[in-house]
């Protein structure tokens, strides 16, 4: 890891910089895979699954037999791990149903706000180098408390044409039936265009790689909405002499075998805990079935000294991690303070894969410094805020004139028009 201490501010753009490529570097493939995709539909991307898979389907669609034969695979101690966390993503985002407002803004004149359901949603579901069975969770659990009419769910099939187990008993458990074995750029293109098989999405879910994040972007260009920007995994850790050095490190490590993208990054205000962090790292590497892939992603990350807390917050704030862990003394101050992150995660026994899998909040969050911006998913994700109102003839004779006075100040005589025709109407 790359050990950095007292920084010069002049310095921290260049240092927090994520190890990405530019969108500049991959639109160009996004662009022809789209562009063919929607002419061509099904037959482009049955091609694309061969050539980035390695697989020829006859069939995407994952049938009702093969999700059977998932459940029996399962071993049983897994499922209830599984349904248990999905009885705890359940009920926080049940929490977040807010009921109708009203309000007579004047007599005669009643305004309210409904909430209603995106119709058409599509979760997207990493596969690759790990299956991540726990996304679908996170988006479909939401997706069903909101009322989407119809999921559908993609994810890029192994070297035999099938999807893991554990994939197909969660989307079964959460009652998402539509599922295809489509990964990649041609996953987010079908369901931005519809093919043959595959149906067409108002709004597109899910965390992927830097494809699947320029896939997602390039999608709104053809008026498909999505989450966020989600792209490689990233983990900040704050932490002094109060941190256990060795849960941080596993922390670190935690994201870190994500991907070979990923970012990890300490910053601490004592010197003693980057060096017994630093050792940590060294030696819980050595363990993981992942080591080639955490190593790579290590290289990328930054473990950084800071004088102070108010030095430590601002650099966290300019970083915006997508997952933040506090470990230290005065974690008041950090977490009251801390304006840029996506999900925080605060204490020595609260590792960021609890958030990840099973305390309850969503783990789909905003990657790249987006946090400054966007949040992470939740259930108003999945809806639309709508505004209605009544006016009575009691309410356009009281607020009538006004309308009137402001459409004619702006030169809008037919919206005054709207209003005089009805207030004549009354004076008869």
């Amino acid at each position: 890891m790359n050990t950095i201490y007292d920084p010069n501010r002049k310095e921290w753009s260049t240092l927090l910089k994520r190890p990405t490529q530019s969108f500049e570097d991959i639109e160009g493939i996004v662009g022809s895979i789209f562009n063919e995709i929607n002419e061509n539909g099904d037959t482009a991307v049955e091609r694309y699954t061969q050539k980035f898979d390695g697989i020829k389907l006859k069939d995407m669609l994952v049938a009702a037999m093969e999700f059977s034969n998932a459940e029996d695979q399962l071993a049983k101690e897994l499922k209830d791990a599984i349904n248990l966390a999905k009885s705890n993503i359940e009920a926080f985002h049940k929490a977040q149903v807010s009921e109708r407002i009203q309000l007579d803004t004047m007599p005669g004149v009643t305004c309210w706000q409904e909430k209603r359901p995106i119709e058409k949603v599509g979760l997207y579901i990493p596969g690759g180098t790990a299956p991540l069975f726990s996304t679908i969770l996170m988006l479909a659990i939401p997706a069903k408390i909101a009322g989407c009419k119809e999921i559908v769910l993609c994810s890029p099939p192994d070297n035999n044409g099938n999807l893991n187990p554990a994939i197909l008993y969660t989307a079964k458990l959460c009652g998402v039936d539509k599922v295809f074995k489509v990964g990649g750029i041609q996953a987010i293109a079908a369901m931005t265009f519809g093919t043959e098989s595959i149906p067409q999405v108002y709004k597109i879910f899910g965390p992927g790689n830097q494809y699947v994040t320029v896939a997602k972007q390039w999608a709104t260009r053809y008026g498909v909405a999505i989450d966020m920007p989600a792209g490689p995994s990233e983990l900040l850790v704050v932490a002094d002499d109060s941190a256990n050095a060795a849960f941080v490190a596993s922390d670190l490590l935690s994201q870190a075998e994500h991907g070979v993208d990923s970012q990890v990054i300490l910053v601490s205000t004592s010197k003693e805990m980057i060096t017994n962090v630093e050792d940590e790292v060294i030696k819980q590497l050595k363990a993981l079935p992942r080591r080639d892939i955490a190593e790579k992603a290590i290289e990328n990350s930054k473990l950084i000294y800071v004088e102070d807390d108010e030095t430590a917050l601002q650099l966290i704030n300019a970083y915006g991690p997508e997952h933040y862990i506090v470990c230290v003394e005065n974690e008041d101050f950090y977490i009251k303070n801390t304006m840029n992150a996506g999900s925080v995660f605060i204490g020595n026994y609260t590792p960021e894969s609890a958030g990840d899998y099973a305390s309850g909040t969503n783990h789909t969050l905003p990657t790249n410094g987006y946090a400054k911006q966007y949040s992470g998913v939740n259930l108003d994700s999945f809806l639309k805020s709508m505004t209605f109102q009544k006016i009575t003839k009691q309410g356009i004779r009281n607020l009538g004139k006004t309308i009137e006075l402001m459409a004619e100040a702006e030169g809008l005589q037919a919206h005054k028009n709207a209003v005089t025709l009805r207030l004549e109407s009354l004076k008869d």
